[in-house]
């Protein structure tokens, strides 16, 4: 049945299934990236072991990102009015804090070293956002 739909329309696969595994694959590279990066810049934020441990990490924190996130943000919506969106910026911090709880490999030390790694997560995510907006 299906590869009848894909026969009528070619398009159906691109336009319903591709783009949403695509998406998220584009956010746990990018995630990977981000945790690498910032591994080499913040002392304090380790990742230990190989690029399996970033992409593990990468999707942990893409999970945290699609279902811890929305309901924090929906909790502190007051806090993110009043500080005209400057609390996201803790409900990110908050977010690395849950990776570093979840998963043992990912160790910060310090909250200065939890605060450097959410602003590089951030900056480095960003590119990678605005391709999965357009993808």
């Amino acid at each position: 049945m299906y590869l009848h739909v894909l026969a009528r329309n070619p398009k159906a696969q691109v336009g319903f299934l591709l783009p949403g595994m695509l998406r998220f694959i584009v956010r746990i590279l990018g995630n990977a990236v981000a945790l690498y990066v910032a591994f080499r810049l913040v002392a304090g934020f380790t990742v230990s072991g190989s690029w399996e441990q970033y992409l593990i990490a990468g999707l942990v924190l893409a999970l945290l990102n699609l279902i811890v996130r929305p309901v924090l943000k929906i909790i502190s919506f007051p806090l993110i009015l009043l500080t005209l969106g400057l609390f996201t910026f803790i409900i990110n911090i908050l977010i690395l804090w849950m990776l570093d709880y979840l998963v043992s490999f990912v160790t910060i030390e310090s909250f200065i070293a939890l605060v450097w790694t959410t602003i590089i997560v951030s900056i480095i995510n960003l590119p990678f956002s605005i391709v999965t907006k357009v993808v």
